[in-house]
């Protein structure tokens, strides 16, 4: 590890998913007390907002290019950002929702700057997960809830509970393994039909889901059978939720062996 005795440090915050409204006090603070901000939004007015708590804000969004892998841009933000630590300055990265939520770029970042020597930390923000619950009315504590990138949800075998929650990020680009596009197509989203009607059936009904991102926005729910998914409009920020398709299954045997200890606790 090298040791920069007179390296600054970086901190990565979420801005959250609602304009304005979900940044938290330590969020703001790293933003408006950091000698250089780097944002990575897509929207412009996230970025002229974040522009008016500090100017000295500095787009990430350069780092894209139309057609070539986006972890070639991933490597370039994160450079950006620890160049500046590395030469003494107190850096903050602002990132839509939580910083650590389906986001490689601050991760790394942070895992760099430390193997540098360099402080470095996370602060928690609003994830688009937080929103789903809340404007879906789900628990996660209810049947449990599954979390997966719809690619690799597809690329790999995973062993999951249909008694439980399934949601799939990303659906928008299931399937890319270029990381160049930015959606995929109705073939792709076929195929992940077929792999759910494995253990869905295709009148089971599912929910895409997208945050609202501005204060007069309402949350984008549309309710759909699975097997109208592959036709549907998807877009890149849409979220696939799949309630569960069986009740829970008690274990009975365990059941039993609780309420032996039970018995035997309450005996002595």
């Amino acid at each position: 590890m090298t040791d920069h005795k007179d390296a600054g440090q970086l901190v990565c915050v979420g801005t959250g998913m609602l304009l304005g409204g979900h940044l938290t006090p330590r969020a703001r603070h790293e933003i408006e007390h950091a000698e250089v901000v780097y944002g990575n939004f897509s929207d412009g007015l996230v970025e002229r907002w974040v522009e008016e708590l500090s100017k000295r804000f500095v787009s990430l969004q350069p780092h894209y290019q139309e057609g070539r892998s986006r972890m070639i841009g991933y490597e370039g933000m994160v450079e950006e950002m620890l160049a500046a630590a590395r030469a003494g300055q107190r850096v903050c990265g602002a990132f839509y929702g939580h910083p650590g939520v389906f986001a490689w770029v601050p991760h790394e970042a942070i895992r760099r700057a430390r193997a540098e020597g360099i402080r470095a930390r996370l602060e928690p923000g609003v994830s688009a997960e937080d929103c789903l619950y809340a404007d879906l009315g789900l628990d996660p504590g209810d049947c449990g809830c599954q979390h997966y990138e719809a690619t690799q949800f597809l690329l790999y075998q995973r062993r999951f509970d249909p008694a439980a929650l399934l949601v799939l990020w990303q659906v928008g680009v299931v399937g890319d393994r270029s990381l160049a596009r930015f959606s995929t197509g109705s073939a792709q989203r076929a195929l992940l039909v077929e792999v759910l009607q494995r253990d869905y059936p295709a009148d089971h009904r599912v929910c895409l889901y997208r945050a609202a991102t501005f204060p007069l926005e309402q949350a984008n729910i549309r309710w759909l059978t699975l097997g109208d998914l592959a036709d549907a409009e998807v877009d890149l920020a849409d979220t696939l939720v799949i309630p569960p398709a069986r009740p829970l299954t008690p274990d009975a045997e365990i059941r039993d062996r609780l309420k032996a200890l039970e018995a035997a606790g309450s005996a002595g």
